[in-house]
């Protein structure tokens, strides 16, 4: 966000991260920065919403918590044919299956404490540039803000980095059985999922991504029958975080997204009886023992 001044208009994806909206709406706003935020998944909606101040188009794909895909080499060519900068936030994909510099990304965001530290035990963030005036002037800010990791948490993510391609492939494997499963339960409504092809956007997911993560969403009809799934599961950790070895759960409109306004919530499909996981590397019988149990309690 350095790169932008005072007045420069930014268009965002609106089903992006809480802690993302938080930060553009309560913070840089005070500083003269605007925001609009589009569908990205409709590329007209993002060139609609472009305008003689826009200077950045900030996507994230697949989304959280609903996992819709924004089409990377569409968005960017829309972008770049208006002079915008595109910056992706790549955090619930990883580098590993889904690499949006190769479909005309200039900046790409990870949250380092996910997937690419893959522990849960590292916090910190990288942002990857492919333009040297945008590498020198982040460079200059890392220095003049401070904004670097600590020695331990850089050797943690980058021992990290060494298992990701092969926690990935389990991360794909495990959520696929498990996206299966609960869209053919009878207590679960809706599974957000781009591995099924049920997802609206299944074929966007084949191309542009390498597997489908290790995200899942799924509404449960009510905000009791949530409260009641998070209440009863026993190996499945709930916390906020994703992307580690273990298996996490989390009630996304009073956790990740509380800071969003409610009836906002609401037209982005993140519905109190919406529920995420992050799928872990466990032996996916037994996450799936654990949701049955917990799923049987909902009356």
């Amino acid at each position: 966000m350095t790169l932008l001044e005072s007045g420069d208009h930014v268009v965002v994806t609106d089903n992006t991260y809480g802690g993302t909206y938080r930060l553009f709406e309560r913070v840089l706003r005070k500083y003269q920065l605007d925001f609009t935020y589009v569908d990205s998944s409709r590329t007209d909606a993002i060139a609609a919403a472009i305008g003689p101040k826009t200077k950045m188009l900030f996507l994230e794909t697949p989304t959280n918590p609903t996992l819709r895909l924004t089409d990377l080499a569409a968005a960017c060519d829309v972008a770049h044919r208006r002079n915008v900068v595109v910056a992706v936030d790549n955090t619930f994909a990883s580098p590993y299956i889904q690499r949006p510099i190769e479909f005309g990304a200039d900046l790409v965001i990870h949250s380092t404490t996910k997937f690419l530290n893959g522990h849960s035990d590292s916090v910190g963030g990288v942002v990857v540039a492919t333009r040297d005036d945008h590498v020198e002037w982040l460079r200059f800010v890392q220095n003049a803000e401070g904004a670097i990791l600590g020695p331990m948490d850089a050797w943690l993510v980058l021992r990290g980095t060494k298992t990701l391609p092969i926690r990935m492939e389990r991360h794909n494997e495990n959520a696929m059985r498990l996206a299966e499963f609960l869209s053919a339960h009878p207590k679960v409504k809706q599974v957000h999922y781009p591995g099924l092809p049920s997802h609206p956007q299944h074929a966007l997911a084949r191309k542009q991504m390498r597997g489908f993560g290790g995200l899942i969403a799924f509404t449960l009809g009510s905000l009791d029958n949530a409260r009641t799934l998070l209440n009863h599961v026993q190996l499945i950790a709930l916390a906020e975080s994703l992307g580690g070895v273990e298996t996490l759960i989390s009630h996304p409109a009073t956790m990740t997204h509380a800071s969003v306004p409610a009836d906002r919530r609401q037209q982005i499909g993140i519905t109190d009886d919406l529920v995420r996981i992050s799928v872990g590397i466990e032996d996916v019988d037994d996450l799936k023992e654990d949701l049955q149990q917990a799923l049987g309690r909902i009356s």
